[in-house]
């Protein structure tokens, strides 16, 4: 009997998904490589200082070598341009070396002929704050733009003319000429071609593809769109893929080109044009790089699990099919992949921060190379002369415009933003050794449907002999579980295949994703394969230091061909033995192990999360927010008056020096890095709050340091939304999608000493459209109680920390 119990038991096991049964994956790599054509498009250029761009099929080359840009999105004219360089250096330190921003028409020429470019809205002083920082830009010149503002961009006067808007009509291009002329006026000098940051220009917006929304509308009128009447049949209102036929693709592609060349009669001469290449848009025909887009949590479709997460050929099956291009001719950069996503009155929907690595991990596993984030960083959207430019007509916020980006609305630097960092370093030095690499695609993902959790997703790049594999265990709208018994082998025509691990197999974490390398040369070593994703690489005098960052569930071990002596530290392990040397370690601590003037690291991903600080020389671990400061490193913790810092190598900081608190040496820990703690006197927080009825706070400021630092207001509450007021006048909203409202208050510093803010929330109703959004816990407890819902909790108001680190060598 008990042996029949055991037998069922066992049967039990292993019929389940989670099962300790190996499971092997192979891949054939021993494949032909697509060849490289270049000089069929009209894109690339050179510099006044000598720097080259070119553009092939496959990717975009800098100065000879293949380069695999990282655009992250900010709207200048949606952020206070006093912090605008700070914004820069947070998205530099986030591994964005390209920052794409939108020009908004009609915040600029809201009267005809009258342009504004001061203040929030001067381009050229952002882009020069872009050169400063060392970081390229593209500018979206639109004239349609949408990014969720009135009427897409285009001017409210624009309705009144006898035009057909986003056509070839000469009364329109007459007004899109003037605009392109004043664009050029602001980047004056400051084009590629010059020596400056303006590497690219984006023409037009999902053209031929979607509009927004004119604003002359009224609740229950069906919507009118921004768009040629001519265009109306085959126009969305968001990004979808299929759709019908488009009857006028010639004169689409007509207008495009007519855009491009108004543009370079203005001096608008540039390496790179982008143009919407999604949905049948029309590009500039071997004029542009048609770039693409991946928003696995739209607010505009229902929520269910989406293909941006199963592994394919990206550059010859581009996402939201169909395409109006031959993709052949051309690289994959994703331009839009949804690092966040708007909350609008219907929808509230939540992006969840540990979607956006797994993602990029597919998108580069696809053959990607270049992506970029849309929004990376949030703001506000201004109120003009009392005029609110958030698209009403698609139920925004007034004035949010948070887009639960990886740097918030007030500049909070999130999850996803440290996250996404360790890619966009692997990429920083092992970029142009991928972007030449096609994708390899096992056969068992032809099999995958979007909701299939069990199967490893995964591919591989490689030129045949050395490359990286890519894998995640992440779905979006289901539950991940954790996968186990895992084994990969890899086939390029030797005898022995290339397998990871080497012996036995591995997990991977539900949610988790890697980059692991295969026959990577480092420094005269090849590394056969490793458990662990490449981190970075750091010059210390003599010596090279090759980080890595261990993946969730994954045992790490590093697999060198040829049988070598290391010295290693940390409980590491090496052995040696048929030909190859393994150097194995724990996932919960660093390990380092050395040969000579070559030093080797691994960080547990816990401690890789909190990389404030990426050089040539040295990392830098911090408990805090950081990010690179005209002289040093600017470090900010929220509510907590100490900070804990580490610096690897050991040797490159001889001193550490602070502007605030006080520096107390640490005794060294594992991974031969100096540690040190910084203390600061705790700070009162310099504000009152006090409720005023059952729906209104009221926060006072009690002294000017709003002025200095910062203060963090956190609001939990369930409701419907909560609208901000100084002195009667709407400064910022929310709505609510069950999760706290963290506000920063230093952008109200000088209003806030004199006047109160007044927060006014609104209760959640039972028949609101947008409860299948909200936590379930909150669905249940308004059906239960069968009545508006309003909770506002105990607000709690954290004091900013900052101080500023220098080091010395």
């Amino acid at each position: 009997m008990k042996t029949a119990i055991w037998l069922f038991l066992l049967s039990a096991l292993m019929a389940s998904p989670q099962a300790m049964a190996r499971q092997t994956y192979s891949l054939n790599l021993d494949q032909p490589l697509p060849p490289v054509r270049r000089g069929h498009l009209d894109l690339g250029g050179e510099s006044v200082t000598g720097e080259r761009v070119a553009v092939n099929n496959q990717y975009i080359e800098l100065n000879g070598r293949p380069w695999i840009p990282v655009v992250g999105e900010i709207h200048f004219a949606r952020y206070p341009a006093e912090y605008w360089d700070e914004a820069i250096r947070k998205m530099k330190a986030g591994g964005i070396n390209l920052i794409a921003t939108y020009v908004f028409w009609n915040m600029h020429e809201r009267t005809e002929g009258e342009f504004d470019w001061s203040g929030d809205r001067n381009l050229r002083r952002f882009l020069e704050l872009c050169a400063a920082n060392d970081v390229r830009a593209i500018v979206r010149m639109g004239p349609f733009s949408h990014g969720e503002v009135r009427n897409g961009g285009i001017p409210d006067w624009i309705y009144g003319r006898p035009l057909e808007i986003r056509s070839n009509d000469p009364g329109y291009l007459f007004y899109a000429d003037r605009l392109y002329g004043e664009i050029a006026r602001q980047m004056r000098e400051l084009l590629f071609k010059d020596g400056g940051p303006v590497i690219g220009v984006q023409l037009e917006n999902e053209y031929q593809h979607s509009a927004a929304p004119w604003e002359w509308t009224y609740p229950g009128a069906p919507r009118e769109l921004t768009v040629a009447d001519r265009d109306v049949d085959v126009t969305h209102i968001q990004i979808t893929a299929g759709g019908p036929e488009n009857k006028f693709a010639d004169e689409g592609r007509d207008h495009m080109a007519t855009l491009k060349r108004l543009a370079r009669a203005h001096g608008i001469d540039v390496p790179i044009y982008t143009a919407t290449g999604w949905g049948n848009a029309a590009i500039v025909t071997d004029g542009s790089i048609p770039v693409t887009a991946g928003y696995a949590y739209p607010f505009w479709a229902p929520p269910e699990p989406s293909d941006f997460y199963l592994f394919k050929d990206i550059r010859l099956n581009p996402d939201y099919p169909p395409v109006s291009y031959d993709a052949a001719l051309y690289p994959s950069i994703p331009a839009e992949l949804g690092a966040g996503i708007s909350l609008t009155y219907g929808r509230r929907t939540t992006v969840r921060p540990e979607s956006l690595a797994p993602l990029i991990v597919r998108t580069l596993g696809s053959g990607a190379n270049g992506i970029g984030y849309y929004m990376y960083h949030g703001g506000s959207t201004p109120v003009i002369d009392g005029h609110y430019f958030n698209e009403q007509a698609g139920g925004l916020p007034r004035i949010n415009y948070d887009y639960q980006a990886p740097i918030g609305e007030f500049g909070e630097m999130r999850l996803h933003h440290r996250e996404l960092k360790l890619l966009h370093l692997l990429l920083a030095n092992w970029g142009d050794r991928l972007a030449p690499m096609p994708p390899i695609l096992p056969e068992t993902n032809a099999a995958i449907a979007p909701d299939d959790v069990d199967t490893l997703r995964w591919a591989a790049r490689t030129d045949g002999r050395s490359g990286f594999v890519f894998l995640h265990n992440f779905q979006d709208h289901v539950d991940n579980h954790d996968l186990t018994g895992l084994r990969l082998e890899l086939h390029n025509g030797e005898d022995d295949p290339i397998t990871f691990p080497r012996e036995g197999s591995f997990g991977l974490r539900g949610d988790a994703s890697g980059i692991l390398p295969f026959n990577l040369d480092l420094g005269g070593l090849t590394l056969r394969t490793a458990t662990a994703q490449p981190l970075t690489a750091l010059r210390h005098g003599s010596e090279t230091h090759y980080v890595f960052t261990t993946v969730q569930g994954m045992k790490p071990e590093l697999v060198f061909a040829g049988e070598h002596r290391f010295d290693t530290d940390d409980d590491s392990v090496a052995s040696r033995g048929d030909g190859v040397t393994v150097v194995a370690g724990g996932e919960q601590h660093p390990f380092r192990f050395r040969s000579g003037d070559r030093h080797f690291l691994v960080v547990p991903r816990k401690l890789a999360l909190t990389l404030v600080h990426a050089d040539e020389k040295r990392l830098v671990f911090a408990d805090a927010d950081g990010f690179p400061a005209p002289e040093g490193l600017e470090l900010r913790s929220i509510g907590r008056p100490s900070i804990d810092l580490r610096a690897y190598p050991e040797t490159a900081v001889s001193e550490l020096r602070v502007s605030r608190g006080t520096v107390e040496p640490q005794p060294a820990g594992e991974g031969g890095m100096s540690a040190w703690r910084v203390e600061f006197d705790k700070l009162q927080p310099a504000v009152t709050v006090r409720r005023v009825g059952s729906r209104r706070l009221v926060v006072s400021a009690s002294d000017d340091k709003l002025r200095a630092d910062d203060l963090w207001l956190r609001l939990p509450y369930v409701g419907d939304r909560v609208a901000a007021f100084l002195g009667g006048e709407l400064v910022a909203d929310h709505f609510y999608f069950g999760q706290p409202w963290d506000i920063g208050l230093r952008k109200f510093a000088d209003r806030l000493v004199e006047e109160d803010l007044v927060f006014v929330f609104h209760p959640l109703s039972p028949d609101a459209t947008y409860l299948g959004d909200l936590p379930a816990s909150v669905q249940t407890e308004l059906a239960e109680g069968g009545s508006p819902l309003l909770r506002i909790e105990n607000p709690v108001a954290q004091p900013e920390y900052r101080t500023r680190v220098t080091f010395r060598d």
